[in-house]
Order: C-alpha cells, then sequence, then structure tokens
C-alpha cells in the first residue's frame, strides 16, 4: 500500500465554485465522506505555517480557500497571492489522491464537499467533529483499508479463481502445501546447504499468473539473478528456506503471500502466483 501523508494526498477541488462568505458544512454519511474531512482537516490545519513560510498574507485566508477550490490563475498583490496559493495547492493535491485510493476505478471519488470542509475547519481550528492532530495518525490506515476494499470488490474473481486453483492443485500428486499456504512442487531435489533468510542467493526463475501469463523471467533475461532471500515477496521468501542449493521447484504463492492488493505491473492484484525457482548457490 503507497503511503499517504500530509502533501502526498490530494484533493478535487477545481470544479466546485465556492464564495468568500459561503460556509461549509460537512456530511459525514460514508467512510469515503469520513476520509475526505479528515484529510482536509489534517491539511487545513498545517496550512497557515505553511503559508507564513510562503509569505502569503494570511488575512486571506477566504481568498486562499476560493483560490484553492477554483484552481485559477491570479495576479500578484497580497490578496491575488493567497488566492493563487490555494490554486497552486489545490492543483498539486489533486493529482494523486483519487489514484492512490481508488486506482483507476473512476466510480470512486473522494468527496469534494467534505474535503473543503475538513479543511476550512482545520483553517479554523475547529475541532467539533475530529481532532487534526489524533486523526494525522490514522489518515494512512483509513486510507489503506478504503484501497483494499475497492481493489478486493474490483478484484474478486482474481480471488476466488486463485483460491480454486490452489484447492485444486494441492489434490496433486508431489504437492506439498506449507502452513502459509504456500505450495511446492519438486522438479529437481538438490542436495546441497538450505538458506537462511538473511542469506544472499543466486537463483534462476520464471514468474507467471495461473492463467499461464509470464510477468518476468531471468531464464529470458539469460542470466541468473543474484538477491537476499527476506527481500523477496513473503511466500518466494519461504520457499527458498526450504530449498537445498542444486533444486529446481515449481511453487504456487497465494495472493496474500505475494502481492495481495498490490498491482505490480502485470501482475493485477489479488492474484496467485507460480514460480519455476532454481537455487544455484549461496553466497558468502
Amino acid at each position: 500500500m503507497r503511503k499517504f501523508s500530509f502533501f502526498a494526498l490530494v484533493a478535487i477541488l477545481a470544479a466546485c465554485t465556492v464564495s468568500c462568505g459561503k460556509k461549509y458544512k460537512a456530511s459525514l454519511t460514508t467512510d469515503i465522506d469520513t476520509l475526505s474531512y479528515a484529510i482536509g482537516l489534517v491539511n487545513g490545519n498545517q496550512i497557515k505555517p505553511y503559508l507564513a513560510q510562503q509569505g502569503v498574507d494570511t488575512a486571506y485566508i477566504a481568498d486562499f480557500i476560493r483560490g484553492f477550490n477554483e484552481g485559477t490563475k491570479c495576479g500578484n498583490d497580497k490578496k491575488q497571492q493567497a488566492y493563487q496559493s490555494g490554486v497552486e495547492m489545490g492543483m498539486r493535491m489533486s493529482s494523486g489522491i483519487n489514484s492512490n485510493i481508488f486506482g483507476d476505478d473512476e466510480q470512486y471519488k473522494v468527496s469534494n464537499k467534505n474535503l473543503v470542509a475538513g479543511l476550512v475547519a482545520g483553517l479554523k481550528g475547529d475541532t467539533t467533529l475530529m481532532n487534526p492532530t489524533s486523526m494525522m495518525s490514522k489518515i494512512d490506515e483509513m486510507a489503506k483499508g478504503i484501497h483494499e476494499r475497492v481493489m478486493e470488490k474490483k478484484y474478486s474473481g482474481n480471488k476466488e479463481a486463485g483460491a480454486k486453483f490452489l484447492a485444486d492443485n494441492g489434490k496433486k500428486e508431489g504437492v506439498v502445501t506449507l502452513p502459509s499456504g504456500v505450495q511446492y512442487k519438486i522438479i529437481q531435489e538438490g542436495k546441497g546447504a538450505i538458506p537462511a533468510d538473511t542469506a544472499r542467493v543466486k537463483i534462476q526463475y520464471e514468474g507467471k499468473t495461473i492463467d499461464g501469463n509470464v510477468f518476468d523471467s531471468s531464464y529470458k533475461r539469460g542470466q541468473p539473478v543474484e538477491m537476499m532471500v527476506r527481500q523477496n515477496i513473503p511466500g518466494f521468501a519461504e520457499v527458498l528456506t526450504h530449498m537445498p542449493v542444486g533444486s529446481t521447484w515449481e511453487v504456487y504463492i497465494p495472493a496474500d503471500q505475494a502481492y495481495g492488493e498490490r498491482e505490480m505491473g502485470q501482475i493485477e492484484p489479488f492474484s496467485t502466483l507460480i514460480f519455476k525457482i532454481e537455487l544455484l548457490d549461496i553466497l558468502k
């Protein structure tokens, strides 16, 4: 899960038209509403010192909010400078929050209304609904939870297909299932030492999804790979700590021991993975 933090979190504000005297009221109906308000609150609570560092006169905070929300250009006097700072911050923030939390699924979006309401509350020091200090440590977890739920719903087919594959595969002759759910089948049994998770090893490998799509292969690149055992995804690392040098195994890794809800290049979230691993040596 990607890190969600102060200026890494972003908002969708440019589409709203706001006047300086308009009141902003939150409506916290869903968890997305709550997250949106919390992001705005935490950011709003920290904006005044940031503006001061930028030489912006915070007496014109209403113009900052208006510029932040509208995302348009303005002049150079202090009032317009506050407005311009809002525009620039709104534009920076708008580039990432939806993609960070919701990926490319456009049916989910951050709540503009609650984001702006939280921003204004933070600027005013209004802690009626939430305390920005306590919420700062919770935003990452809230965003991660929503992200995982959205990805799980979108890619539920991958979870179901992976579970069925592993259930069927585990019944096949020669397939061993470890307590973690990782499975392996010995193609060639080695006679060498077995690496610890702190070891550096030399391997050849090929990775594919259960539908046969090869996403990575050291064989195709024509050279082995050297790596620390523990720096791999959990299932891959676990298997290496069971393999004697000289072994070649076919390994089946459930999503929760691979990349989980993360999308990694050709690998979709919640994908079960298959690897052919050849352990060549333990390096000194």
